[in-house]
C-alpha cells in the first residue's frame, strides 16, 4: 500500500526535489508552502509521515507541530538549520518525532522516512496482540488497546513517543533504565538523534501526569544513572 507525505517548506525548490524523490519510491506527495496551508492539509487528510520545516510563513513550524499535535499523534520530522539546537529541542519539546538538519541528503531523509514507518508497523503489530491490557498505578492508567493515558479517569493527551516511553517504564516498575537505552528501545537503533531527546520526552511527560514535575510521584530519577518508574 502506498505511503501517504506531507512536505512542507517555503523553498519550492527543496519541496520539488524531495516530492520526485519520494514519488520514485512509489509514495504519494502532499506539498505546502506555508504554516497555514500545512495545518489544512494536515486537517483535512491522512498522513503516514510529515516533514515540517521550522522557518514557514504565516505560522512557524514549530507552531503547526503544536496545532497537529492537538488532534493527531502522525510521525513529525522538522527540518532545521544546521546549527539551531534550540529549534531541534524546542521541536521535540513541540511533539515531533525526529529532526534533519539542513542542508541534507535525500537518502538520509527516506532512510529516515523508512526507520519511523517501520517501528509504527511494529507498535501496531504489538498493540494488537496486547488488546485489552490496562496497566494501572494509583491515578494513572493506561489502555494499552487504544494507547491512551487518564489520571482520575480524564484522559490526557501524549505524543507517540510519551507513550510509548511511560508504557515500557510502568511495564517494568523499578527498573532503571539508562538515557541510552530508553533512546534505543524507543525511538530504534537506527536513531540518530542524541539522548537529549530522552530528557526532554521525560520533562513533557512529566508536565502532563505529574501534580508537581519538580517532585515527581510517577517517573523519577536516579542520578548518574537513569530513569525509573515509581508503583504506588
Amino acid at each position: 500500500m502506498s505511503r501517504k507525505v506531507l512536505v512542507v517548506d517555503d523553498e519550492k525548490l527543496i519541496v520539488k526535489g524531495i516530492r520526485f524523490s519520494l514519488e520514485q519510491d512509489d509514495m504519494q506527495v502532499d506539498c505546502a508552502y506555508d504554516g497555514e496551508e500545512a495545518l489544512e492539509f494536515a486537517k483535512n487528510n491522512t498522513y503516514d509521515i510529515i516533514l515540517l520545516d521550522v522557518m514557514l510563513p504565516k505560522l512557524n513550524g514549530l507552531e503547526v507541530c503544536q496545532q497537529i499535535r492537538e488532534f493527531s499523534d502522525v510521525p513529525i520530522i522538522m527540518l532545521t538549520a544546521k546549527s539551531e539546537d534550540m529549534d531541534k529541542i524546542m521541536g521535540l519539546e513541540f511533539g515531533a518525532d525526529d529532526y534533519i538538519t539542513k542542508p541534507f541528503n535525500i537518502l538520509e531523509v527516506k532512510a529516515r522516512i523508512k526507520a519511523i514507518m517501520r517501528r509504527v508497523e511494529t507498535k501496531k503489530t504489538t498493540g494488537q496482540k496486547e488488546s485489552g491490557r490496562i496497566i494501572e498505578s494509583k491515578e494513572l492508567r493506561l489502555d494499552q488497546d487504544g494507547k491512551r493515558a487518564y489520571i482520575a479517569n480524564k484522559e490526557i493527551g501524549l505524543t507517540s513517543k510519551e507513550y510509548e516511553v511511560l508504557e515500557l517504564l510502568m511495564l517494568n516498575p523499578n527498573k532503571i533504565y539508562s538515557r541510552e537505552q530508553l533512546l534505543k528501545l524507543v525511538w530504534g537503533s537506527d536513531y540518530p538523534g542524541d539522548v537529549r531527546t530522552v530528557d526532554v520526552h521525560i520533562r513533557r511527560l512529566r508536565e502532563k501526569i505529574e501534580a508537581n514535575p519538580s517532585a515527581p510521584h510517577y517517573v523519577h530519577t536516579k542520578w548518574g544513572t537513569g530513569y525509573y518508574f515509581m508503583n504506588l
